[in-house]
């Protein structure tokens, strides 16, 4: 593999232009660890992912600023979705642990064949707010209201290391009312959508962390959910995976499903009809797309 030449400049031409543009130093400095971050995932020189600092931060700001600003995959969903039923809607929800608030006043709306992105830096909130949005968690101040069938899928854990992944399917098909043979045909065609055939002997813990996290992913969609919540679903994906991933998500989406997915893959935001940022400088929660 060819060594990557990093650009040590691009990542202060970046932030530099986010607080030449208006942004407080504080979020700039947030969204350049953050673009950093991704290019060394990547194993990417940011310049040949991400295109010139300053053409990518005035892009971002833009989207940040603009709620009907944000590049669409597919159909805009201004222009067609307005009547889909809403599976998922936040009215002010907050949560607050003891003497610490993690945030306040979050309001989204999704609806059937939306895909919506919960961005921001670590430790504000994001994957707290999913388990919210799926009713493992209880939110402090505001209302939720969801579809009955949600699927969940952490970014970690939920697999019993013991087990093999037909067993989990049929452990989760039963919890679903799904019965055994149909569970393990669905999560072996689930699979293979992620390039992944389960061996019927292996057990969880042999797994590699890329393919338990495909597990989780089959797990979710295996009841077939009419809303899908996402914690950064990708970790461990090589490329190829990943770019199977979005396409499921497309594919999802065009099937009428509602997605909500916490990512830190900001060159992703442009594959979303929403974007919640809880780390606002401003402390404000914006959503692209209709709001309510």
């Amino acid at each position: 593999m060819a060594a990557v030449t990093i650009d040590h400049g691009w990542p202060l031409r970046f932030e530099a232009e986010l607080v030449r543009l208006g942004l407080q130093p504080a979020r700039a400095h947030e969204l350049s660890q953050e673009t950093m971050q991704q290019a060394a995932e990547s194993a990417t020189a940011p310049a040949q992912l991400f295109g010139p600092a300053h053409l990518y931060a005035r892009q971002l700001l833009s989207a940040l600023n603009d709620p009907g600003g944000w590049p669409q995959s597919g159909t805009d969903p201004r222009c067609g979705y307005e009547s889909a039923p809403v599976l998922l809607r936040l009215d002010g929800v907050g949560k607050r642990y003891r003497r610490r608030t993690v945030f306040t006043d979050v309001d989204l709306t999704v609806r059937a064949g939306q895909v919506a992105a919960i961005v921001g830096a670590n430790g504000c909130g994001k994957s707290t707010l999913l388990r919210i949005c799926a009713g493992l968690t209880r939110p402090s101040t505001g209302t939720v209201h969801r579809t009955r069938r949600v699927g969940f899928v952490p970014q970690d854990g939920g697999t019993a290391g013991w087990l093999t992944p037909a067993e989990h399917f049929t452990l989760f098909g039963a919890a679903a009312g799904v019965a055994p043979r149909r569970a393990r045909s669905t999560g072996a065609h689930l699979a293979g959508r992620l390039a992944w055939r389960p061996d019927p002997r292996q057990p969880v813990h042999q797994l590699s962390g890329g393919t338990r996290q495909k597990l989780n992913l089959v797990l979710g969609e295996l009841h077939a959910p009419d809303l899908l919540l996402l914690d950064e679903p990708y970790q461990g994906f090589d490329q190829s995976t990943y770019l199977d991933f979005w396409q499921q998500v497309f594919a999802w989406r065009n099937a009428g499903r509602a997605i909500v997915v916490v990512t830190h893959l900001l060159h992703e935001l442009q594959n979303v009809d929403h974007v919640l940022d809880l780390g606002a400088a401003d402390g404000q929660y914006r959503t692209p797309g209709d709001q309510q």
